[in-house]
C-alpha cells in the first residue's frame, strides 16, 4: 500500500517522450509471384494467440482516454532482457500512440474471452471509451494501461525499439512487470483460418 499523501509513479511515466525511438525502414517492393491472396492464405494457416494491447493517452480529454487493440503478431524475442514484439499496422490508433507514449500492457486472452477480442477488431469505430466500459480490467502500476480481468497473462511494456516493416511497424518492448492467473481450466483464445477457435 502507498504510504498517504505519496504521489503515484504512474503519472510520470505515462507524459509522452520528446522524441520517438529510431525507426529503421526495412520495407521492399512486393516479392513478383506472390499475390496478397496467396500470402493471406498461407499464413492463415499458422495458428496464433491473441492478445488484448492496451495503452493509456493521455493528453486525450480531462483526464487521458484508454486505447485497445486486438492482435495476433504478439511474441517473444529475448529471455534476458525480457523481450517481446508486437506488430501494428502503420498509421493505426495504436500504432500512432506508441510512437509517442513509452508504456503500454498486454493481456493474453482466455478462450472464454472472444467477446473481448471481436469488440476490440472492430473497424471504424470512434472512441474506445465505450468499450472498456463493461469489460473488468486493473490498471497497471507500471503503464497505467488497463489489464484484463480473466486474461490468462498481463505483461507491461516499455518500448526499446520500433523497426517499420512494410505496412506495419514491429514494435520491441521491454517487460517490466508480468503475472498470470490463477488456474482455472480456461485454454488460450486462438485464431486461425480467420476465425477465432479453442485448442482441442
Amino acid at each position: 500500500m502507498r504510504p498517504p499523501g505519496r504521489r503515484p509513479s504512474v503519472g510520470r511515466v505515462l507524459q509522452k517522450t520528446v522524441s520517438p525511438p529510431p525507426v529503421t525502414d526495412l520495407a521492399i517492393p512486393h516479392a513478383e509471384g506472390v499475390s496478397n491472396e496467396e500470402f493471406r492464405a498461407a499464413m492463415s494457416r499458422l495458428a496464433s494467440g491473441v492478445v488484448l494491447v492496451t495503452a493509456h493517452d493521455p493528453d486525450d480529454g480531462p483526464r487521458g482516454e484508454d486505447v485497445g487493440m486486438t492482435a495476433t503478431a504478439f511474441t517473444s524475442v529475448s529471455l534476458d532482457p525480457p523481450l517481446v514484439l508486437i506488430s501494428l499496422r502503420n498509421g493505426s490508433r495504436m500504432d500512432d500512440l506508441l510512437s509517442e507514449v513509452p508504456v503500454w500492457a498486454v493481456s493474453v486472452l482466455s478462450e472464454n474471452q472472444r467477446h473481448v477480442a471481436g469488440r476490440f477488431s472492430m473497424k471504424n469505430r470512434v472512441s474506445d471509451r465505450l468499450l472498456f466500459a463493461d469489460v473488468p480490467y486493473v490498471r497497471g502500476e507500471a503503464s497505467g494501461a488497463p489489464l484484463m480481468g480473466g486474461a490468462l497473462s498481463v505483461l507491461e511494456c516499455r518500448t526499446e525499439n520500433r523497426v517499420v516493416a512494410g505496412d506495419h511497424t514491429l514494435v520491441v518492448g521491454r517487460v517490466l512487470t508480468a503475472g498470470v492467473s490463477p488456474a482455472d481450466g480456461s485454454g488460450p483464445l486462438t485464431y486461425f483460418q480467420g476465425k477465432y477457435r479453442q485448442l482441442g
